[in-house]
């Protein structure tokens, strides 16, 4: 019996980058260019069996690039696990705001451990390469890691690039995250009932990490754990 789990994930970046078409790809697989800016928050929910145990209920959370919606997010983030951070190729001033937006985000949120919930950077818009700042970008392989990022993807929803493999990225990082959290409990319960002196001895594992042309995934294991002494 396959159990159901509930990811809120936000899509944050200044106005105008593309969220709401990331979302409406993604979700619906359609793509406008008239697409009205998003006021205060909109929602979308996508349904992914993830494996033969898990149904992901993907809540994408659609947050206003507005200044004067930004007293709000608080708000819109909380219980969030995720979130993709988007900016603008063709506009420079939205990549020199990414590091405002995931300031934001890791102020207000965070996972039960504190440390920061899992972000992937995208560089939408990379249909319109020839009108782009690829020359003044820093490498964003560098940029992510250094800023705590999961992974990076250049992305376009009108081509549909890397749109799939942008948010499989985020929530395979995410249910990462999860199966960490439930081993450190199942550990931590065990040890309270284990005898002095007794040894609880978990299972290993090998996961494979890819990586995608146009981006990588530095930050998300495969779920599909390998036993080592299976090999």
């Amino acid at each position: 019996m396959q159990h159901e789990r509930l990811l809120k994930v936000l899509v944050i970046g200044d106005l105008g980058v593309g969220k709401t078409s990331i979302i409406k790809r993604y979700v619906h697989q359609v793509f406008s260019q008239h697409y009205r800016a998003t006021i205060g928050v909109d929602f979308a929910l996508k349904v992914l069996n993830w494996d033969h145990k898990t149904v992901v209920r993907l809540q994408l959370w659609d947050i206003a690039g507005q200044e004067r919606y930004g007293n709000m997010t608080r708000v819109y983030y909380r219980e969030a696990v995720g979130a993709l951070v988007v900016f603008d190729m063709t506009r420079l001033s939205t990549f020199q705001a990414i590091l405002k937006w995931k300031g934001d985000l890791d102020s207000k949120v965070a996972l039960t451990n504190g440390r920061p919930v899992p972000a992937v950077l995208l560089a939408n818009k990379c249909d319109q390469r020839r009108h782009g700042l690829c020359p003044k970008l820093p490498k964003l392989e560098n940029f992510s890691r250094e800023y705590g990022f999961v992974g990076w993807y250049e992305t376009s929803a009108k081509d549909n690039t890397n749109i799939d493999a942008a948010i499989t990225c985020l929530v395979k990082s995410i249910m990462s995250v999860e199966e960490e959290r439930s081993l450190s409990e199942a550990a931590s319960a065990a040890g309270k009932s284990e005898p002095e002196g007794s040894v609880l001895v978990l299972p290993r594992f090998d996961y494979d990490v890819k990586e995608k042309g146009l981006g990588g995934c530095s930050g998300c294991p495969s779920l599909k754990p390998r036993d080592r002494d299976s090999d």
